[in-house]
């Protein structure tokens, strides 16, 4: 329902290099191939060529930081899905950084992000417009 309301923030994942997607869905538990609130509806497509160690340290720093997260609460503002995949990124040094944070992974999924479908699109955008209308529409009758 949050995305309902703030779909530009949505839910994270991120991939291993076979492409199994791992989550931070809830606390203490990491979900992996099976993310905690549907398929995916965007995505970024990261390179491992941007490590240090490619693939085997893509895949170790991913590990690490859903081992580390399946320990902790989790907690919608500050501690969260963008929060393990920062960390996942930092653990990495993705292009030689490991300043990633939440607010920084959010509006790089924004501005940057594809969809995985027009249906996706939909699905992202749909329910905030339909929220928006019966706003408005309320605001205006009532």
């Amino acid at each position: 329902m949050l995305t309902w309301l703030f779909p530009f923030i949505g839910h994270m994942g991120i991939a291993m290099s076979n492409g199994v997607i791992r989550d931070f869905a809830g606390p203490y538990f990491v979900s992996e191939d099976n993310m905690g609130f549907g398929r995916p509806t965007r995505y970024l497509r990261l390179n491992p060529k941007y490590v240090d160690g490619g693939s085997f340290m893509w895949d170790e720093a991913v590990s690490k930081a859903s081992v580390l997260y399946g320990t902790r609460m989790h907690n919608l503002f500050c501690d969260n899905c963008h929060s393990h995949v920062a960390t996942a990124l930092n653990c990495m040094r993705y292009k030689d950084t490991i300043n990633w944070n939440m607010v920084k992974l959010a509006i790089w999924l924004f501005v940057c992000g594809r969809y995985v479908s027009i249906g996706g699109f939909i699905k992202t955008w749909l329910p905030f417009l339909l929220v928006v209308t019966a706003c408005t529409l309320l605001g205006v009758y009532f």
